[in-house]
C-alpha cells in the first residue's frame, strides 16, 4: 500500500486508474483478521467484551477467508468490517431473532429466503449515491482546486473566498459522500448491512456498515460531531485495531496508544504533506473545542447543567459557523495535496484557522481559564448545596461527551499538550522501572528529558 502511495504521488496522474483505495480497505481488513487470529489463541478472561465478540478461535476455510477479503460490494472503496460480521451473514444467523423475541415482529423475506426484503433501502441508497455524485459534478466545476490556485479567486473580499474555500470542501465531500452510498446500497442489497430490527419502532435496521453521515457532517456543531459522522468504519478500525491495542492491560490509552494511531491513520492515507497539515491542525482544532465546551458551553445552560438558557441558541449559531469555516481551512490540504499549494491557498485567506486556534489556546493557557472554573463553580453554588455542587460541577466541567473525546477520530490525538505531558510521565515510569530492578540508572538531567520527549514524539520540540 505505501508503494502504491508513493507511485501515485511521484506519477502525478490522476486521469489513470488507482489502486490505493483498495489497498487501503483490504489493509483494514487484513489487519483486523490478524488481531482476530490473536484474540482467538488468548484466554477468554484477558479478553474485553469486543475482543471476545470477534475473537476466532479457528481458522475460517480458504474459500471463505477469500470470500471476506474480495467481498465484491466494499472492495475498491469500502466499507471494511470484521470477519465474524461476514461469518454471520454467510451462516444468516445474524437474521434470526434474539431469543424471547415475538415472531411476528420477524422481518419479511422472499419465499424460504432468510435474509429480510433489502430492495427498496438499498435503491434509496443508490439514488441518493447517484444525487450526491451529480451534484459533485456540477459543484466541482465550480469550485475546484485550479480556481482557488488562479489568480481570480484574489478578486474577491476576504468572506468570499473563505465561502468559496467553504464550497470547495463541500463540492469534495460529494464525491464521498456518493462513493460511499452506492457501496453501502450495495451492501444492503446484499443483506450484510442488515443490523437487527429496531425493538420501538418495529422497522429493519440497515445501517450495520454506515459509513458516513452527511446532515451530522454538514451540521456539526463541533469538531468531534463533525469527525465521528465522516469514515466511520475508518474510525472503529484505529480505536479497536490501534488505539487500544498497544495499551497495556490495566491501563489507561497514553501517549504512546494516541502517537501510534496518529502515526498509522498518516501513513494510511499516504505520503503528501497536505495530509499531514490537515492532521496536525486538526489536532490542535480538537484541543481548543474540548476547552470551549468546558468552559465556555456551561454559561449557555442553566446551573444544572440540564436544560439551555435563551442565549444558547446564539452559542449554537456561532460554535457551527466556527466549526464549519475552521474544517473548510483545515482539510484544504488534503485536497491541494502539496505542501507549496497549501500554504498558497492558507495565506490567500490570512491564515485566519491557524492564527484562530492560537489565540485560543493561548487565552486557555492564560489566568483565564482558572477564572472561567472559578466562575463556573461560584455560579453552582448559588444553585445547589455544596456536595451535590461539587458533584455536577464535575460532571458539567468534564462533559459526558469528553470522556469519549479521549480516543482519536482519524488518528488525530485529542489534546497535544496532554499528550506531552504523558509522555515525560512515561519516561519517568520506565526510569523508576529500571531502579526496582536493579539496573545502573540516573534520572535523566532536563536536557536529557528533552531529549527523550523529541525522541517519543519523533519530532524536535
Amino acid at each position: 500500500m505505501s508503494i502504491g502511495h508513493i507511485y501515485r504521488q511521484f506519477a502525478n496522474t490522476p486521469d489513470k486508474f488507482d489502486i490505493t483505495g483498495a489497498q487501503m480497505v483490504l489493509v483494514m481488513k487484513l489487519t483486523a483478521f490478524c488481531w482476530n487470529v490473536y484474540d482467538g489463541r488468548l484466554k477468554q478472561e484477558d479478553l474485553a467484551d469486543f475482543q471476545k465478540e470477534r475473537a476466532l478461535s479457528q481458522l475460517p476455510s480458504l474459500l471463505d477467508y477469500t470470500g471476506y477479503v474480495l467481498f465484491f460490494p466494499s472492495l475498491f472503496a469500502g466499507p471494511s468490517f470484521d470477519y465474524v460480521d461476514y461469518r454471520l451473514w454467510i451462516e444468516t444467523t445474524m437474521f434470526e431473532l434474539p431469543p424471547g423475541a415475538d415472531p411476528k415482529t420477524a422481518p419479511r423475506t422472499r419465499k424460504q429466503r432468510k435474509i429480510p426484503r433489502s430492495g427498496t433501502p438499498a435503491t434509496f441508497k443508490a439514488v441518493v449515491g447517484l444525487v450526491w455524485i451529480f451534484l459533485f459534478l456540477k459543484f466541482s466545476a465550480w469550485y475546484n482546486t485550479a480556481f482557488v490556485l488562479s489568480n481570480d479567486y484574489m478578486h474577491y473580499g476576504i468572506l468570499r473566498r473563505i465561502w468559496i474555500l467553504e464550497m470547495l470542501g463541500f463540492a469534495t465531500r460529494m464525491k464521498y459522500y456518493g462513493v460511499w452510498y452506492l457501496t453501502e446500497g450495495a451492501c444492503i442489497l446484499s443483506g450484510l448491512g442488515y443490523k437487527g430490527v429496531d425493538p420501538k419502532t418495529g422497522r429493519v435496521q440497515w445501517n450495520r456498515l454506515e459509513n458516513v453521515n452527511p446532515w451530522g457532517i454538514e451540521t456539526a456543531q463541533n469538531s468531534r460531531a463533525y469527525l465521528e459522522n465522516w469514515n466511520k468504519n475508518t474510525n472503529n478500525w484505529l480505536r479497536n485495531y490501534m488505539y487500544l491495542r498497544v495499551t497495556p492491560k490495566g491501563k489507561k490509552p497514553g501517549f504512546r496508544a494516541s502517537l501510534a494511531t496518529f502515526v498509522t491513520s498518516a501513513f494510511w492515507h499516504g505520503f503528501y504533506p497536505g495530509y499531514y497539515l490537515t492532521f496536525v491542525l486538526a489536532a490542535f482544532l480538537q484541543t481548543v473545542a474540548k476547552n470551549f465546551r468546558r468552559h465556555i458551553r456551561p454559561f449557555f445552560l442553566t446551573p444544572d447543567g440540564q436544560r439551555p438558557t435563551k442565549y444558547k441558541v446564539y452559542y449554537d449559531t456561532l460554535s457551527y459557523i466556527v466549526t464549519q469555516i475552521a474544517f473548510c481551512f483545515t482539510t484544504a490540504p488534503f485536497v491541494l495535496l502539496t505542501f507549496r499549494d497549501s500554504l498558497l491557498v492558507w495565506s490567500r485567506v490570512y491564515l485566519y484557522a491557524v492564527l484562530g486556534t492560537a489565540a485560543s489556546m493561548a487565552f486557555f493557557a492564560s489566568p483565564a481559564k482558572p477564572w472561567l472554573m472559578k466562575r463556573l463553580n461560584a455560579r453552582k453554588k448559588s444553585a445547589m448545596a455544596q456536595e451535590q455542587q461539587k458533584q455536577e460541577f464535575q460532571k458539567q466541567a468534564f462533559d459526558p461527551q469528553d470522556s469519549k473525546s479521549e480516543q482519536p477520530l482519524m488518528g488525530l490525538p485529542s489534546d497535544p499538550g496532554q499528550e506531552l505531558d504523558n509522555a515525560v510521565k512515561e519516561i519517568r515510569e520506565e526510569v523508576e522501572a529500571m531502579r526496582k530492578r536493579g539496573l545502573s540508572v540516573s534520572m535523566p538531567t532536563g536536557q536529557d528529558m528533552r531529549i527523550a520527549v523529541e525522541n517519543k514524539l519523533g519530532r524536535k520540540l
